[in-house]
């Protein structure tokens, strides 16, 4: 019988269906969170529908055990397979007391968990690339063993944070991965507006990095190039520059509207190159996925979408007291 191309790439059939389940509950909780917000309970949404193949084959290439992430707002994928739950997601949403990333303080996306390795990401885009570079540098320095990745979008790679970043990464030979996960729009700016050269991962050069695009709606394709620049990083080899070229499925967030700057039959396209179904296909022509085994999976996670909205919607908000906490410093307390 002819290899499958996962485990060519040394990965079981029980890796598979988890980077698969991960993908699928990634785009059921976003897709919640649009029916929230257009019901009027949520505030706002930023998507990551058709970027979850990327998200989550590059997520798995990494030692979630002991690596460090930067991710960047819509990288759900990343942080439900570094530990984040539904229901802390479901929570950030709501902007509830207990949301872990910022006790209901920042917006949905602002991700960061410190128990699961996730760094706490800000709203100016691309802040989380030096982050990522300084915390490499610090395990350098103390001779750690992990490596740090960070994400950011192709837009992101015209600020100024992200040649600071990466020239401070190539100088000092850090180990740290970049991934742009390069859905072609800036919110309403195409890609070919935005960029002098073709791809992005053309820039690596001028930071004496190895820089490679890939196709970002193939899990396996991204896995294997990650791991090898995460590979490359922990040998003490220095920093990669990965593209994942990938598809925004929905508007830039759920304030904006798409249709005024891509038209149906552009959408239409994209759609069709959805990662999800895709890689179904896959797993069913590999005899790793059936259609029963599918509907379990889909069953199990719609369980813990409900579970985790039904939660976040009944908790409580913070106290008003609390938007001064961590603010000023405290006398008299533990906190």
């Amino acid at each position: 019988m002819a290899t499958n191309r996962h485990e060519e790439l040394g990965l079981t059939n029980d890796d598979v269906l988890q980077i698969y389940e991960t993908m699928l509950m990634a785009r059921k909780i976003d897709e919640r969170m649009w029916l929230l917000n257009r019901a009027g309970k949520v505030p706002f949404v930023i998507s990551c529908q058709g970027q979850e193949a990327a998200q989550v084959g590059a997520a798995y290439a990494l030692d979630k055990e002991k690596d460090w992430t930067a991710p960047y707002y819509r990288d759900m994928g990343v942080v439900l397979h570094f530990g984040m739950t539904p229901r802390d997601l479901m929570l950030s949403a709501f902007a509830k007391a207990e949301d872990p990333n910022s006790g209901g303080r920042q917006m949905p996306g602002h991700f960061g968990q410190r128990k699961n390795r996730i760094l706490t990401g800000s709203s100016p885009v691309t802040t989380q690339l030096p982050h990522a570079v300084g915390v490499a540098l610090a395990a350098k320095i103390k001779g750690e063993d992990f490596i740090t990745f960070t994400t950011l979008g192709e837009g992101s790679s015209n600020q100024g944070d992200f040649h600071e970043g990466m020239n401070f990464a190539g100088v000092h030979k850090l180990p740290t991965v970049v991934m742009v996960e390069n859905n072609k729009y800036a919110i309403s700016v195409p890609v070919e507006k935005q960029l002098a050269c073709e791809h992005v991962a053309d820039r690596a050069a001028g930071y004496g990095m190895p820089g490679t695009t890939v196709d970002g709606t193939d899990p396996l394709e991204v896995y294997k190039v990650v791991k090898e620049a995460a590979d490359r990083a922990r040998r003490g080899d220095g920093p990669s520059l990965v593209e994942a070229v990938c598809y925004r499925l929905t508007a830039h967030s759920s304030d904006d509207d798409h249709r005024l700057y891509r038209d149906a039959e552009e959408l239409e396209t994209e759609r069709k190159l959805d990662p999800i179904p895709k890689f179904a296909n896959y797993l069913k022509e590999a005899g790793v996925l059936t259609d029963e085994l599918n509907s379990e999976i889909e069953e199990r996670i719609m369980k813990q979408v409900n579970e985790a909205t039904d939660y976040a919607e009944a908790a409580p908000y913070a106290d008003a007291e609390y938007a001064l906490r961590h603010v000023y410093a405290e006398q008299g307390g533990n906190d």
